[in-house]
C-alpha cells in the first residue's frame, strides 16, 4: 500500500505494514517537517505519529499568568481570628500526662 497525503489539514496517512517497514524514515520525516502521520489498519485510523513538543521550556517564569492577584496581602485583615479570640482555646490545651509502667512492675508480669 502506499502513502496517501490526505486534504485535511494536510495530515499524511500510511497503512501499519508500510510504516513497519519505513518507521525510522517515518520519524525523521515527522521530526523535520513537524506534520502527524496517521496509522491505519484495514482503512481505520489505529495511531497518530505526532512530533516532540520543544523541551527548551525553563523553571524561570514556568507559572507565569497562573496567580490571581486579589488584592494587598499585607494589609490588615478586619476580621479577628479564632485563636485571637479564645474561640478555638480548648483545641490548644495541652495533653494529659500519659502515664508510663515503671520497670519494676514490667519485671514484675
Amino acid at each position: 500500500m502506499t502513502t496517501i497525503y490526505g486534504h485535511k489539514n494536510g495530515e499524511m496517512k500510511m497503512s501499519a505494514a508500510e510504516f513497519k517497514a519505513k518507521c525510522l524514515k517515518v520519524m525523521d520525516d515527522v521530526a523535520r517537517t513537524r506534520e502527524p502521520v496517521v496509522i491505519t489498519k484495514r482503512g481505520k485510523a489505529v495511531a497518530q505519529l505526532v512530533p516532540m513538543q520543544d523541551q527548551t521550556q525553563r523553571l524561570f517564569g514556568c507559572m507565569a499568568g497562573t496567580v490571581l492577584f486579589e488584592g494587598d496581602i499585607m494589609a490588615p485583615l478586619d476580621v479577628e481570628w479564632a485563636v485571637e479570640s479564645g474561640e478555638e482555646d480548648y483545641l490548644y490545651a495541652p495533653a494529659p500526662k500519659r502515664t508510663t509502667r515503671s520497670k519494676r512492675a514490667k519485671g514484675a508480669k
